[in-house]
C-alpha cells in the first residue's frame, strides 16, 4: 500500500510521545485528552488513532462501555472527516462503534435516528460520483462487455439480465460494440433490476435512444424490486433467446438473510483482543498506516485465509444464496459475470470485522488522497454517505441487518461450484482493454491482477473488487 501520510517531520515514531503510550491506560479516570495530542505529526496521530480505534474496540466487544466513552472523546480529539487519510477513516469508524454502542438502548437508538431522511436523489448521486471517481466499475463494465461480447458471438437473439440496472454507460458501450458485429448485431432485450423507478426510467430513456441511433432491435423490461425480494418470474425469460447475467455487487447483500445464529448472540459479543501487542507496536518506527496494518497488526491478530468460514453464513449455511443462485442456473444463461467487493468482511466477531474493513476502506480513501484534493464536496460525500455508511453497517450491525458482507474471491469461487456453476477465464483481450483504460487514468496506484482467469482489481497491491465469469455445468 502506497504511503497515506506526507512526511512532515523528520522525528520518528520512536522519538514521539507515542513511546510512553504504553505506559498509559484507557480509564475513565483519565479525565481530558493530553493537550499535546493535537501537535502529533501526522504518521504519530494515525498510529494513536489505530491504537485508540483498537482500544475502543476492545471496551465495545467486552461491553466494558464506560471506557469506550473513554476512548471515543479522546479519539473525537484526533479525527475529522476533512483531515488526512487516518484522520477521515477514524471519524468513520468511531462513528460507527458509537452507533454500536446505541443499539444495546434500543429507544435511545431508535429516536436519535427518527428524523433522518435518506434522499433518493442523494443516493442515486453519491453513486455516480462513486463510478466518476474510481476506475473500479469502468474496469469491471468493460471485463463484463467483453465476456459477454464472446459468448455470445453468432447469436441472433440475446437477454441480458441486469441484476443491479444504475449505470446506463455500460449497455450504451456494448450497444455499440454490437452495432459493428460483422454478423450484423442481434435482437437485444435487457431486463433491468433496481428499486428505484426513476433510476429504471432514466436508463430506459438513455438505452432505447442509442438502440434507435445504431438501429439495433431493442427491448427494455424494468423490474422495480429490492434484490433479495426479486420474483425471478418478472425476468421474463424466453426460450429461443441466449442469457446473460451481469451482477455487480449485489450478491453478498443476500447473505444477511436466515443469520439466526449471530442473532441468538448478544450484540456485543465477540472474542478478546489482546491490547498489549499493539501498545507494543505503537513504539517501532512505522512511517505509515498501510505499513502498520500490513506489517503489524497481521502479527497481533491474523485471521485464517478461512476466516469468513467460522461465520454461520459460510457456503454451505446460506438457503437464501443457494436457492437464489440455484434458480440462476435454472434459467442456463450463457454466461454469467458477477463483480463483488474482494475482502472479508463477513467474520462473525466485531474484531475480526474491524481489522479487515480497515485494510480494505484504508486503501479507498488512499486512493482519494492519491487523485483527489481534500475540500471538493463530492469526496466528502463519497467518504460519508457510501464508505462511511457500509462502513457503520459492518461495525454497528448483525443478523439481518447486516447487508454488507463481503467476501474474498475464493468464498464465491466455492459457492458458485457447489451451485453447480463452472468458471470461465476472462479473456486476455479483455483483460487488456482493462489495463489500458487504468494506464489513461493518470495514476499508477491502480492494478489489475489476474487470478486463474478471473480478475482483482487493486490499489496498489491490496485487491479490492473482483471479476468472475460463469456457465452453467452439464
Amino acid at each position: 500500500m502506497a504511503p497515506m501520510f506526507q512526511d512532515e517531520g523528520s522525528s520518528s515514531v520512536t522519538s514521539s510521545p507515542l513511546q510512553f503510550f504504553s505506559m498509559m491506560s484507557l480509564s475513565p479516570g483519565l479525565g481530558s485528552p493530553y493537550p499535546w495530542l493535537k501537535e502529533l505529526k501526522s504518521e504519530e496521530r494515525g498510529l494513536y488513532l489505530i491504537h485508540l480505534l483498537l482500544t475502543c474496540a476492545n471496551h465495545v466487544a467486552s461491553g466494558s462501555l464506560e471506557n469506550a466513552n473513554v476512548a471515543l472523546e479522546q479519539i473525537s480529539q484526533l479525527a475529522t472527516p476533512d483531515g488526512d487519510t487516518m484522520q477521515r477513516i477514524a471519524a468513520y469508524f468511531t462513528e460507527a462503534l458509537a452507533d454500536r454502542i446505541l443499539k444495546t438502548w434500543p429507544g435511545l437508538h431508535k429516536a436519535l435516528n427518527s428524523t433522518r431522511i435518506s434522499l433518493i436523489s442523494e443516493e442515486i448521486l453519491v453513486r455516480k460520483v462513486f463510478f466518476e471517481l474510481f476506475p473500479f466499475l469502468k474496469v469491471a463494465y468493460v471485463l463484463t462487455n467483453q465476456a459477454i461480447t464472446e459468448a455470445i458471438e453468432g447469436e441472433k437473439m440475446v437477454h441480458i439480465i441486469d441484476l443491479h440496472a444504475s449505470e446506463p454507460a455500460q449497455w450504451v458501450a456494448l450497444l455499440q460494440v454490437l452495432s459493428a458485429r460483422p454478423e450484423g448485431p442481434p435482437h437485444l432485450r435487457i431486463t433491468a433490476v433496481h428499486r428505484q423507478k426513476v433510476v429504471l426510467d432514466h436508463m430506459a430513456h438513455r438505452l432505447t435512444e442509442e438502440a434507435e441511433k445504431l438501429d439495433i432491435p431493442f427491448q427494455f423490461n424494468p423490474v422495480v424490486s429490492k434484490f433479495e425480494d426479486l420474483d425471478m418470474e418478472k425476468l421474463r425469460v424466453k426460450t429461443g433467446e441466449a442469457l446473460v447475467v451481469s451482477s455487480v455487487l449485489q450478491l453478498h447483500t443476500l447473505l444477511a438473510s436466515d443469520d439466526e445464529l449471530l442473532r441468538k448472540k448478544s450484540p456485543l459479543a465477540t472474542k478478546n483482543l489482546n491490547g498489549t501487542h499493539f501498545s507494543r507496536v505503537l513504539q517501532r518506527n512505522q512511517s505509515t498506516l498501510g505499513d502498520l496494518l500490513e506489517k503489524d497488526l497481521a502479527n497481533g491478530y491474523s485471521p485464517s485465509p478461512d476466516s469468513a468460514s467460522s461465520s454461520p453464513l459460510s457456503p454451505n449455511a446460506s438457503p437464501k444464496m443457494d436457492s437464489f443462485l440455484n434458480a440462476l442456473w435454472g434459467l442456463t444463461p450463457k454466461v454469467m459475470i458477477i463483480t463483488e467487493q474482494d475482502s472479508n468482511h463477513n467474520g462473525s466477531t466485531l474484531m475480526e470485522r474491524l481489522l479487515e474493513a480497515l485494510y480494505s476502506y484504508a486503501a479507498l480513501f488512499d486512493c482519494l488522497e492519491s487523485t483527489v484534493s481534500r475540500t471538493p464536496l463530492e469526496r466528502l460525500k463519497v467518504e460519508k454517505m457510501l464508505f462511511g455508511e457500509e462502513i457503520k453497517n459492518i461495525i454497528s450491525c448483525e443478523g439481518a441487518e447486516r447487508k454488507e458482507r463481503h467476501e474474498k474471491l475464493d468464498k464465491w469461487i466455492q459457492r458458485l461450484d457447489s451451485a453447480g456453476f463452472a468458471n470461465v477465464h476472462l479473456s486476455y483481450y479483455g483483460m487488456m482493454q482493462a489495463r489500458e483504460l487504468l494506464q489513461g487514468y493518470g495514476c499508477d496506484g491502480y492494478k489489475i491482477r489476474e487470478e486463474n482467469g478471473n480478475v482483482l482489481i487493486c490499489w496498489q497491491d491490496r485487491p479490492l473488487y473482483s471479476v468472475s465469469a460463469w456457465r452453467c455445468r452439464k
